[in-house]
């Protein structure tokens, strides 16, 4: 299980421990965006910081309705204790858990400031 805290803003925000392929980890504090629906967002210094592995360019819809060509890296991610393999879009904002990520979890959300975030797995 996974918990977290609902912000000031109304944000579901939980923590994760990313790793690059050197093993050097960091601490992140990621926003649940349901409508994103790739696997996770990281800013451009994190992913320099970790070393992570360029993978390519990708084409993602932001929800103005603008496309946008974001970097897209292999990262490894702890998720509910166990290691995962997925891909980060680099973002110039705060760092965001998409429902890829989620697949197979259920979000629970008590949604006032200092609410209960919890993304537990469904099987």
């Amino acid at each position: 299980m996974i918990e977290g805290a609902v912000n000031a803003a109304h944000e579901a925000v939980v923590g994760l421990l990313v790793q690059g392929p050197s093993g050097r980890t960091r601490d992140v504090r990621a926003v649940v965006d349901t409508g994103f629906s790739r696997f996770l967002t990281l800013p451009p210094a994190m992913v320099t910081e970790l070393g992570l592995a360029f993978t390519g360019i990708d084409r993602v819809f932001l929800a103005d309705g603008s496309e946008v060509n974001l970097h897209v890296y292999d990262v490894t991610v702890l998720w509910d204790g166990q290691p995962r393999d997925v891909v980060a879009y680099v973002a110039d904002a705060t760092p965001l858990v998409g429902m890829a990520l989620l697949d197979g979890h259920r979000l629970c959300v008590d949604v006032e400031d200092g609410g209960r975030v919890v993304v537990e797995a469904t099987e």
